[in-house]
């Protein structure tokens, strides 16, 4: 370990051996956080993937699935995809001095830095782990939905890795806006196709019926769950919000956590960006288990955008995870499964709903939700990158803007706050984004009621028979 006055640098051999699952620390009945029984068991050693639609194969490696559902505190992390992280990993703890100096703040301010990678986002701890896991169970093609594309060039990456076929379908709206994520999954050997498109029956129909959909994760989920069923060798996988995705993100909260202790810190507030949950539970679960075990009153802050706000603003409920209501349900703050979310820049933070996990926090009051303009959000991503030198994704800005905010209130206050966020990813391809900022061609969007309640009213009638066991 090496420690400066800015960073915090670990050693290739302090990376994580294991991944932290929370549901051994939270009360909350199985069924909650798991997907809804399927109408048949599988036999071929995956794990049940049914919902409404009839014919959908088995999707998830049995493996994955035991561990992302059972009560096992750790998880040992495969020595294949320990050795993949070992080529970036452990990623730095940075002192942000310089931006504390702008604000005046007594407060401390770290933040974890995940875009030290190729793909440049935290996304790449997940994709590494489900390519390796769906290589062993003879997949050989996976498919997916992506907003921004960091999920998408995360999986590209890792399909290569494992030497698999990719296949990405990517909201439209980010297809156009941030055409290099394009270009860099394409480079990796993936095929990617905007969504909604001509290539599904799913992105025909809505291209006719709901031209609005150009923006929706949950509709670029749908076309890549559909396209999946007509490849030989193909399954569908997904990067945020899914049991097993939050508990192989949990790499950074565990470093951040050896980090923050050779200095010997521990933070009141720990905040990061809020798409599905994989950015927020890969950083703040860990300091949960923490928590407990030490009583600090740390604060686990997941930041939203207001033109997608399913934990301020939306219903706690059983819903399904894609527009076409094909896939299991599983229970979370939705905003509905037919939600849209408007074209805002951060791409990732457009799903409609939070994993089943950081949905059973939230119900129990053991984390808090904000949500922010698109404005206010780059305003902070701006002083980021003045002051630390750093250009943060749109969606990382938004945890910069949590973080300022409690910075900022420390000073009003006059008392000292350890503050941790969660820098995601770097956005040196979302630059067309700052550059409308700057020019005040950039535009704020808030839901209004009458469309979240819309939205609401198509939730499942009822609630599922049970779960799987």
């Amino acid at each position: 370990m090496k420690v400066t006055r800015n960073q915090v640098l670990l050693h290739e051999d302090d990376v994580p051996t294991h991944w932290y699952n929370i549901l051994a620390d939270l009360d909350v009945p199985s069924a909650d956080v798991r997907r809804a029984r399927p109408r048949t068991e599988p036999t071929d050693g995956t794990a049940p993937e049914r919902g409404a639609g009839a014919g959908l194969a088995p999707n998830l490696p049995l493996s994955m699935y035991r561990a992302s559902v059972g009560r096992e505190r750790f998880v040992e992390i495969p020595a294949e995809v320990r050795a993949e992280y070992q080529r970036w990993r452990p990623t730095p703890l940075i002192r942000a001095h310089a931006l504390e100096r702008e604000l005046d703040t007594p407060a401390r301010i770290y933040y974890k830095y995940e875009g030290a990678n190729g793909v440049g986002s935290h996304k790449l701890n997940s994709a590494l782990a489900q390519a390796y896991y769906y290589k062993k169970s003879g997949v050989e093609h996976l498919t997916t939905g992506t907003g921004a594309g960091q999920w998408g060039s995360a999986l590209a990456v890792a399909c290569r890795a494992m030497d698999l076929e990719c296949t990405v379908f990517m909201v439209r709206v980010s297809h156009d806006q941030k055409p290099y994520r394009r270009v860099l999954m394409e480079l990796h050997g993936a095929r990617v196709v905007p969504s909604p498109g001509g290539l599904t029956q799913t992105g025909r129909r809505l291209m006719a019926e709901r031209p609005d959909s150009a923006g929706s994760v949950s509709v670029a989920n749908a076309e890549a769950l559909e396209y999946a069923r007509s490849v030989p060798g193909g399954r569908f996988c997904v990067g945020s919000g899914e049991n097993h995705v939050l508990l192989h993100q949990t790499v950074i909260g565990e470093e951040a956590l050896k980090q923050l202790a050779a200095v010997g810190e521990f933070p009141d507030v720990v905040v990061a960006s809020m798409g599905a949950g994989s950015n927020f539970a890969g950083l703040a679960f860990p300091f949960h288990r923490e928590r407990l075990r030490t009583g600090a009153a740390t604060r686990l802050v997941a930041v939203e955008p207001e033109a997608c706000p399913k934990l301020t603003r939306g219903r706690y409920a059983w819903d399904y995870n894609d527009i076409s209501g094909t896939t299991p349900m599983t229970k979370m703050y939705t905003l509905g499964h037919t939600f849209v979310a408007p074209g805002v820049h951060a791409g990732g933070l457009r799903y409609h709903g939070a994993a089943p996990l950081v949905s059973a926090l939230y119900d129990q009051g053991l984390m808090e939700a904000v949500a922010y303009g698109q404005k206010t959000v780059f305003e902070a991503g701006v002083l980021f990158a003045r002051t630390e030198g750093l250009v943060p994704a749109p969606e990382s800005a938004h945890a910069v803007r949590a973080a300022v905010d409690e910075a900022v209130r420390a000073r009003e206050e006059h008392t000292e706050k350890v503050i941790l966020l969660n820098i995601s990813g770097h956005g040196m391809l979302d630059l067309s984004a700052y550059q409308q900022y700057l020019t005040g061609e950039l535009a704020d969007h808030v839901v209004s009621d009458e469309v979240i309640a819309a939205s609401l009213a198509a939730l499942p009638d009822a609630e599922p028979a049970g779960a799987v066991s």
